[in-house]
């Protein structure tokens, strides 16, 4: 997904002397990030979160750095330090499906009876292992897999060289693939769909 890169750091900065102008940037970028915090927190959680990451915005909007990234992975960014707080909770949500194999969450974005049943016979597995995953690493392979950002935009939302980025997906999806076993296509999600030019 692209982002018109311009036109979001111009209503950004617009939005230091004309603050209504920041409601644009909410009603582009909320709805992707409140399904992302969905995903990660469920959906009591993503509301609050959402409204969190976007007053985090709006209060530090003057410190943007317009060389450095797009306002897209700044926010997500935002969001990733914020879900950060949660880590208990998504922790222990991880563990109860890894347990139980169901997840509310996941049953309204998967549509089809089918669907559920593939999922659910992979779910168990990958949600024990992104749950021992490291904060960090969840965070990098989540990024990729649900919130749809390249490996530069991950790299400028956690603040960290793509070099790292690299890393970290390497060593979670080892781990994933470990987990899932003789069904490795439940892990397809997590695997690079960046441009070319991000997997060098």
């Amino acid at each position: 997904m692209t982002e018109p890169l311009a036109e979001d750091a111009a209503l950004l900065a617009a939005s230091l002397h004309e603050p209504e102008r920041f409601a644009a940037l909410f009603d582009r970028h909320a709805p992707a990030i409140h399904q992302y915090v969905a995903r990660r927190l469920g959906r009591d959680a993503a509301d609050d979160v959402t409204a969190e990451t976007f007053l985090t915005a709006f209060r530090i909007r003057a410190r943007y750095d317009s060389e450095r990234a797009g306002v897209r992975p700044w926010l997500f960014g935002i969001t990733a330090k914020l879900i950060g707080r949660h880590r208990r909770e998504e922790v222990k949500a991880l563990k109860i499906l890894a347990r139980t194999g169901r997840d509310p969450v996941a049953e309204s974005w998967t549509d089809s009876a089918d669907d559920r049943v593939a999922a659910q016979a992979a779910v168990r597995p990958l949600a024990g292992a992104l749950a021992k995953l490291s904060e960090d690493d969840r965070h990098t392979l989540l990024l990729l897999a649900w919130a749809d950002l390249t490996y530069q935009e991950i790299a400028a939302a956690l603040d960290i060289p793509v070099g790292t980025v690299r890393s970290r997906l390497n060593r979670a999806r080892k781990k994933l693939r470990a987990a899932a076993g003789p069904q490795p296509h439940f892990t397809e999600s997590f695997e690079p769909h960046a441009p070319e030019g991000d997997l060098v």
